[in-house]
C-alpha cells in the first residue's frame, strides 16, 4: 500500500503496467502521458545516430513522467517505456497484420533485446530513473505455426512491439527467455519498488 501522504500516478494507459502494479499491492491513479514518442525517437537518432537504445527508452520514460508531473504537481509520477532492439535497429509496433507477420519472420530463429525503462518525476522534475534488459530468442518456427498464431490472436498483435504478448499464445514461438518477467511486460517492478520503499512511499 502507498502511504496516504503520497499520491502515485502512472503516466501510461497500459492495462498491463497498471495490472503489474496493482498485483504488487501498489495503488495508482492513471493519467496517460500525451507525448509524441516517434518524434522523440527521431530527434534522438538524428542528433546522435549511435545513441544507445537503452538511452532512448530512458528518455521516453522520463518525458512521460515529466509531462504528467507538470500537471500533477502533488503526485509522484511513474513514467515507463519499452523498446525492442534487434541487430542494431529499433522495432516499433506493427501497423497492420502483414507488417506483424514480417516482423515475426525477421525475429524468427534469432535473439533480440527488450529495454524497459522507468522514471519517477515530482513537480515536473525527474528524480529517479532506471532501465532493465531482457533477452529473448524465438525458435525457428514454421510458416504454418506463424499463420496459426496470427489467426489465433488477431489484431491484438498490433498493440505490442514485436507483435507478441509473451503471456499469451505467443509463448509457443519462443525458445529461450532471459530476464525478469515484469521487464518483459514493460515495467521492471523490483527496482521501482525498491525506490518507492527508499522514498518511504511503501513500507520498507
Amino acid at each position: 500500500m502507498a502511504s496516504d501522504a503520497t499520491r502515485l500516478v502512472l503516466a501510461s494507459g497500459s492495462k498491463t503496467r497498471r495490472a503489474l502494479l496493482e498485483a504488487a499491492g501498489v495503488a495508482v491513479e492513471i493519467h496517460a502521458a500525451d507525448v509524441d514518442e516517434a518524434a522523440i525517437r527521431d530527434r534522438l537518432l538524428t542528433g546522435e545516430p549511435s545513441v544507445s537504445h537503452e538511452s532512448i527508452a530512458l528518455v521516453l520514460a522520463e518525458e512521460k513522467a515529466r509531462s504528467v508531473s507538470a500537471e500533477q504537481a502533488d503526485a509522484l509520477v511513474i513514467g515507463a517505456d519499452q523498446v525492442l532492439s534487434f541487430e542494431g535497429r529499433l522495432f516499433e509496433k506493427a501497423k497492420d497484420m502483414a507488417e506483424a507477420r514480417a516482423c515475426l519472420g525477421a525475429l524468427r530463429g534469432k535473439s533480440h533485446a527488450l529495454h524497459s525503462a522507468t522514471a519517477l518525476a515530482q513537480g515536473g522534475t525527474v528524480v529517479w530513473r532506471g532501465v532493465e534488459t531482457a533477452r529473448l530468442t524465438l525458435r525457428n518456427f514454421s510458416d504454418a505455426a506463424l499463420d496459426r498464431y496470427l489467426e489465433q490472436v488477431g489484431p491484438v498483435v498490433l498493440t505490442s512491439v514485436g507483435a507478441y504478448q509473451i503471456e499469451g499464445p505467443a509463448i509457443q514461438l519462443f525458445e529461450t527467455v532471459e530476464g525478469d518477467h515484469s521487464t518483459i511486460l514493460g515495467l521492471p517492478l523490483l527496482p521501482l519498488l525498491a525506490e518507492l520503499r527508499r522514498r518511504e512511499v511503501l513500507v520498507s
